[in-house]
């Protein structure tokens, strides 16, 4: 319990101080997201958790089919905020655009014959 406890607190932390640091600097702010924070983190706690070589190698392959269409979403979410639409509506529809293009990948790779699709 105590070690789900400090996994959740100091992934909430890097979130909270990429966040601040982008009131100041957009650009460092970018640089650190663009570190794959999210996924640094997630193969840390999983190696600690498993200690399987295999499941890291999986998740870091798994990872990296899946920029691809995650891109979407940075293409897509400046777009539709220069159209004017409001923030939030933007950000919702950025993320079922970045959805759909996910569908559409993974349907690629399932017929291409990609293990896991």
């Amino acid at each position: 319990m105590w070690y789900l406890l400090i996994k959740t607190i100091l992934t909430a932390v890097v979130v909270v101080l990429v966040a601040e640091i982008a009131k100041r600097s957009s650009l460092l702010a970018g640089l650190l997201v663009s570190i794959p924070l999210t996924s640094f983190l997630a193969l840390m706690w999983l190696y600690f958790d498993t200690k399987d070589n295999q499941k890291i190698i999986d998740l870091s392959n798994a990872t990296f089919l899946m920029i691809i269409p995650s891109l979407a979403f940075f293409i897509f979410l400046p777009i539709l905020i220069k159209l004017n639409l409001p923030f939030f509506l933007s950000m919702a529809a950025a993320v079922l655009l970045t959805a759909g293009c996910y569908w559409l990948y993974v349907t690629i790779l399932s017929k291409l014959g990609y293990a896991g699709f």
